[in-house]
């Protein structure tokens, strides 16, 4: 008799993680490689949320929170949602978790039955899919062209929806394309779910703050109101406040839904860190300048980044509307051969000839689309441009 659950089987390990970690040893070994594969900001935690947390040990908050939050940070959690997004959630209806990707995950765990779909536009977020198989659920992948910005049309979305779909991912601006639905966009999405009642929302709201170009950001249930009783607006202190290793998620949705949710946590990590939770109080209700001040810091990267990739023989890279990632597309490079005589055939080989160049990527296909390669630009400037300046001498290495 096998040991291990078969549902293991539908998964795999987080290539993510699993190319940061190689990175990490190639380092450790000695070679001299830039890793651009992991979505962290290099910016320190703010010294207020760091003080916020010393103070919160001298008040002897270490013990057990409630399960899924304590009232300090769902008080913090609302005032944020009213301020910044114009969404008014009740205490009951509002979740804190140990980061965002756990927040979907309950979600999914609580919501999903054999043969429920869950619509994932891709270019996505890895775990979407491997969530939504992990807990019977049934995922259906609708790819969105680089043509379309990376983004999904009404009528795609319109054309996915079967009586058995329960959830719809959105993620704006997105993970791995930096793609950023407006108002507009979001409204004629909103226009083809209210058609379909039967559908709940996943809005993925984590780069919610990294927004170029005087963008604006808007979530669904926001500017559909008539779906706020079927949206699960999802976010985290990782991405704009710098605290990836804090593991703060929260979100916001019908009060049933967030109860269930709770109720599988307590079974499983119950309640997140205390002194965490006290450190995102403090983040959500502290000073928010530096945060404007550090989406324009990633602004300026992208644009030397978007500009040396695009001078690199055969890469085509469109500019990122927001988040920390560029999307090239290395089919111009495909079909070359290296300086050693071996020929690029898939964006795999592609993302080995640069690693044997100094510089870690992430492949495509992990994320929905090829022939891609994602690069975060979450690290400083200098590094950035030694990183793309090895990737254009490899590119004009090809023959």
């Amino acid at each position: 008799m096998a040991f291990f659950a078969p549902r293991l089987d539908r998964i795999k390990h987080s290539p993510i993680a699993a190319a940061t970690q190689r990175v990490r040893e190639l380092q450790a070994q000695g070679r001299d490689i830039i890793g651009l594969t992991i979505g962290e900001p290099d910016f320190a935690t703010p010294d207020n949320v760091k003080r916020a947390v010393v103070e919160a040990m001298a008040r002897n908050e270490t013990r057990y929170t409630n399960a899924d939050g304590t009232d300090e940070l769902k008080e913090a959690v609302r005032t944020k949602f009213r301020r910044e997004n114009g969404l008014d959630y009740a205490r009951d209806q509002v979740t804190i978790a140990n980061g965002a990707k756990q927040i979907v995950f309950n979600a999914m765990m609580a919501t999903l039955t054999p043969g429920d779909e869950v619509l994932i536009p891709a270019p996505f977020w890895v775990s979407y899919l491997d969530m939504a198989l992990l807990v019977d659920g049934t995922p259906k992948v609708i790819v969105c062209s680089e043509e379309s910005g990376f983004k999904l049309t009404p009528a795609q979305l319109d054309a996915a929806i079967t009586p058995r779909t329960k959830w719809f991912v959105l993620n704006s601006p997105s993970n791995p394309t930096g793609a950023a639905y407006s108002r507009t966009e979001l409204k004629t999405l909103a226009d083809v779910l209210l058609r379909h009642p039967q559908v709940w929302i996943l809005s993925d709201d984590i780069y919610e703050h990294l927004l170029f170009d005087d963008r604006e950001f808007a979530t669904i249930a926001q500017v559909e109101p008539r779906l706020f009783d079927r949206t699960l607006t999802v976010n985290g202190v990782s991405k704009t406040y710098s605290m990836t290793g804090w593991r703060i998620g929260y979100a916001g949705g019908p009060k049933e839904l967030i109860r269930n949710m709770a109720k599988l946590q307590s079974q499983s990590t119950s309640n997140p860190c205390s002194i965490s939770q006290a450190a995102a109080v403090e983040a959500l209700t502290g000073p928010q300048e530096y945060v404007r001040m550090r989406a324009l810091e990633f602004q300026q990267r992208r644009d030397v980044v978007v500009a040396m990739l695009n001078a690199a023989p055969g890469l085509k890279c469109r500019t990122p509307d927001g988040a920390f990632y560029t999307y090239p597309s290395c089919a111009g490079a495909l079909g070359s051969k290296t300086p050693n005589g071996k020929m690029l055939a898939t964006e795999q080989d592609f993302v080995m000839y640069l690693l044997d160049n100094g510089v870690a990527s992430v492949q495509g296909e992990t994320y929905g689309l090829s022939p891609y390669v994602r690069l975060s630009i979450a690290t400083d400037l200098d590094t950035l441009k030694e990183a793309c300046g090895r990737i254009q001498h490899a590119c004009e290495a090809l023959s």
